[in-house]
């Protein structure tokens, strides 16, 4: 009889095991030979050589299941184990899959462009207005880049520009007066990667979130990088970013046009990085429109809502001043 160790690397165990330890419950059962013990993410072994090489085997193809799917059911378990093909397949155009099993996939034809950029190009650039799906999809993109072991890390930043409230009036140190900034990128994280592994890639900055200040310096090599909210960039803050592009490195910058929340004297760095790299070989420009909005059909609404107000409110004042400049010249006229 020997021992053998299995370290459970890429899953969050409580899913693995199951709802009090049903699913290891079952697997000790199937394997009524082997003494299995397991603690935390690791699985003891003892028994026979060769009904352990089979376990382990088994144990990695499940491993790779719950990993892929964010869960794992009585019946795959006893599938995988007898050698038969999983029920749940995955479709051509699943990203990733949620922490509740839920497939990720593009929702539009806009999202399955992005998706296709992503594959094809380096850098990609994702403009579109609130509920267009661009910052969720890239992070999605990001999730399974990670788990299919293409990169090391993935990088989340965003620029804190106040929108009508002041970062030093917040409570708290500058971690607690950033993060409110930064907490849609959180939110999608945890729709996709289980809490416990969440917290043990940001332990460990395999994951890291952080403002697009502390960007400054830094080579980022084996990663997904993207800035969201590339609207609210200086010129100089969002050349900074794209140049912080290393080896193995693909970025996604997100933004949208109708919010920009920058002083009007300022240009926003994302309409001249549009401008300047047009053209520019390697690098992909993806717009998504009203039509790729995602959230409650009252979100659509609103976004139609505005565009139709302020094209009026452009239109009257184009006329105002169409009205005075011909006025002014017929008081020149008189004089």
């Amino acid at each position: 009889m020997i021992e053998k160790l299995i370290v459970l690397e890429d899953i969050d165990p409580v899913i693995f095991y199951g709802v009090n330890n049903a699913n290891m419950q079952l697997i000790k059962a199937l394997y009524p030979k082997l003494r299995i013990v397991a603690r935390g993410n690791v699985i003891k072994v003892l028994g026979d050589e060769e009904e352990m090489c089979a376990f382990e085997e088994n144990i990695l193809k499940l491993e790779k299941y719950c990993a892929e799917y964010n869960q794992l059911k009585e019946e795959t378990i006893i599938d995988i184990i007898k050698g038969n093909a999983p029920q749940a397949e995955k479709s051509g155009n699943v990203i990733v899959f949620s922490v509740t099993g839920k497939p990720i996939i593009p929702r539009s034809e806009n999202q399955q462009k992005l998706v296709d950029a992503f594959r094809e190009h380096d850098m990609v650039f994702a403009i579109g207005p609130a509920g267009s799906g661009k910052t969720y999809t890239a992070i999605a993109l990001a999730v399974r880049a990670l788990k299919n072991k293409e990169i090391k890390k993935i990088i989340l930043s965003r620029p804190a520009v106040e929108a009508g409230e002041k970062l030093g009036f917040l409570p708290g140190d500058m971690k607690e007066k950033i993060d409110p900034y930064l907490q849609p990128l959180y939110d999608a994280l945890q729709d996709m990667i289980p809490a416990a592994k969440l917290q043990e890639y940001m332990d460990l900055n395999i994951i890291q979130i952080a403002p697009l200040a502390f960007m400054r310096g830094r080579t980022l090599n084996d990663a997904v990088v993207i800035l969201d909210e590339a609207q609210n960039t200086t010129s100089a803050q969002i050349k900074m970013f794209l140049t912080r592009m290393g080896m193995n490195t693909k970025m996604i910058v997100t933004g949208d046009m109708t919010q920009i929340d920058l002083p009007s004297s300022q240009t926003s760095g994302l309409v001249q990085a549009l401008r300047i790299l047009k053209g520019v070989k390697g690098i992909s420009f993806i717009e998504l429109n009203q039509k790729d909005i995602v959230r409650h059909k009252l979100v659509t609404r609103i976004v139609e809502a505005y565009d139709k107000y302020e094209a009026a409110t452009s239109y009257k004042l184009r006329a105002t001043s169409a009205e005075r400049t011909e006025k002014d010249k017929e008081e020149s006229k008189g004089h």
